[in-house]
């Protein structure tokens, strides 16, 4: 566990991030929807939030994509040097639920104005902060999540930003936690006896305790509990459905740990509040 943190320390990072000049934080009103979709539609395709054909969509079809902004949008200086930029989540029929059906748009943010610089497609900026890296940039965090067969994964990624030689910027989400909840599929969790970990699921995500850190509630299994639901002989819980593979074993609903986790965004390491 880690050590209380005095007053005086809070105080000390407090006054860090309020002395940073683009602190970012989310975006709603610094641009209208138009004015972004202007920079890749023509103005006879923008309809409220909508283009119905997106110019540079990528392998668009004949018919074009349609892209539909919505609210998730986030804006800082994500690159180590350059203007702010600005991330605007989207949805899109062209896109399929293995990338949960739209991605976001990258905006170049220069005298007032914003610039078009790319699609990325599955990359999108939901529940996200904005950590200050240094002096110059910003960390860009978020949360993700997807359900397949009754098995909800989540986890909490590092959006990572590269210019191409073309001016174009995409998107990588770099995971850093992975979390999977089988409660949908098994009526509980399963744990793998061979494991000493496992987090379950990953929420409320937010600015850590120390600069370049962030903090995330988590359900999880520790190394006790999977040794205890692993011991011969353990009971299979009543609510537990399906056949384990071999070497996993139940989580009773409610046996599952909770606390709250802190992300180191330069080390990658993770470690118990």
């Amino acid at each position: 566990m880690s050590k209380a943190i005095s007053k005086s320390v809070f105080a000390a990072i407090a006054l860090l991030f309020a002395a940073i000049p683009f602190a970012a934080t989310p975006a709603h009103a610094a641009d209208t929807d138009r004015a972004l979709l202007s920079t890749f539609c023509a103005p006879g395709d923008i309809q409220g939030s909508t283009c119905k054909r997106a110019k540079g969509y990528p392998n668009a079809p004949r018919g074009g994509c349609e892209v539909t902004l919505n609210e998730d949008r986030y804006s800082g200086r994500f690159l180590p040097s350059g203007n702010p930029l600005l991330v605007v989540n989207y949805e899109s029929g062209c896109e399929a639920h293995a990338t949960d059906n739209g991605g976001s748009v990258v905006f170049e943010q220069s005298g007032g104005t914003s610039v078009f610089r790319g699609f990325a497609p599955g990359a999108q900026v939901d529940d996200c902060v904005t950590p200050a890296k240094d002096e110059q940039q910003n960390f860009l965090v978020c949360l993700g999540g997807h359900i397949a067969q009754g098995v909800q994964a989540s986890w909490v990624a590092l959006m990572q930003f590269k210019p191409d030689a073309s001016g174009r910027i995409g998107i990588t989400p770099d995971v850093l936690v992975n979390a999977e909840d089988g409660t949908g599929a098994y009526g509980t969790n399963i744990v793998t006896c061979k494991d000493r970990f496992k987090f379950f699921e990953v929420s409320k995500l937010a600015a850590g305790p120390r600069p370049a850190t962030v903090i995330v509630d988590t359900t999880y299994a520790d190394a006790d509990l999977i040794a205890t639901v692993c011991r011969k002989g353990y009971p299979k819980p009543e609510e537990a459905t399906g056949w384990l593979a071999q070497g996993d074993a139940y989580v009773p609903t409610g046996r599952e740990k909770t606390g709250k986790f802190v992300i180191d965004l330069v080390t990658r390491k993770i470690a118990p509040q």
